[in-house]
């Protein structure tokens, strides 16, 4: 089993920065992908941007060249840097893992970010 929970979500105004964070435990070496997506209200949930466990990335065209997302092995968190942020990023961000051999998905419970003025 793995378990994730995500932080770093809150009110930010048009153009602000904020740093989400995914804390992982349990059977991470069972994880060969992870990454952030999510939800708007009416909407349905999107990606956001992933990583695999080599490092290789990739972003929903929407946040290319604003969000940046890394990760810290050792501490098996992983993170999602959110710059120049516009209200059509407001949303419910959800950390997700999935599992290299059966390829299971593990989630969060999500963190809210509302950009506003």
């Amino acid at each position: 089993q793995v378990q994730l929970v995500e932080s770093g979500g809150g009110l930010v105004q048009p153009g602000g920065s904020l740093r989400l964070s995914c804390a992982g435990s349990g059977n991470m070496f069972s994880i060969n992908r992870m990454g952030w997506y999510r939800q708007a209200p009416g909407k349905e949930r999107e990606l956001v941007a992933r990583i695999t466990s080599n490092g290789v990335t990739n972003y929903a065209d929407s946040v290319k060249g604003r969000f940046t997302i890394s990760k810290d092995s050792a501490k098996n968190t992983l993170y999602l840097q959110m710059n120049s942020l516009k209200p059509d990023d407001t949303a419910v961000y959800y950390c997700n893992a999935r599992r290299w051999d059966s390829g299971m998905d593990y989630w969060g419970k999500g963190t809210l970010v509302t950009v506003s003025s």
